[in-house]
């Protein structure tokens, strides 16, 4: 007769195959899911790192603009580039 207390890998009872298949399930639902979470968070967030680069860069520009480091050509050529879209 077959015994009905183990089953097919570990050897042991077949509860324990059962509990680990679904373990490593949730493992694994677990990680895509935060994947993802991640990956959403990473591109939403990438336009509003592009404005805040953009706003430092004109900053930038309009301090060596008023200290007489750039002239208003330049200065203008170089900020209409910056607020290119």
């Amino acid at each position: 007769m077959m015994d009905w207390d183990t089953g097919p890998g570990w050897g042991g009872p077949t509860w324990a195959g059962w509990l680990g298949m679904s373990l490593m399930m949730a493992l694994a639902v677990a990680l895509i899911v935060a994947v993802v979470v991640w990956l959403t968070r990473m591109l939403s967030s990438a336009p509003e790192a592009r404005r805040e680069q953009r706003e430092d860069a004109l900053r930038i520009l309009d301090e060596r603009f008023a200290r007489g480091e750039l002239d208003e050509e330049t200065y203008q050529r170089q900020r209409a580039l910056l607020t290119r879209r």
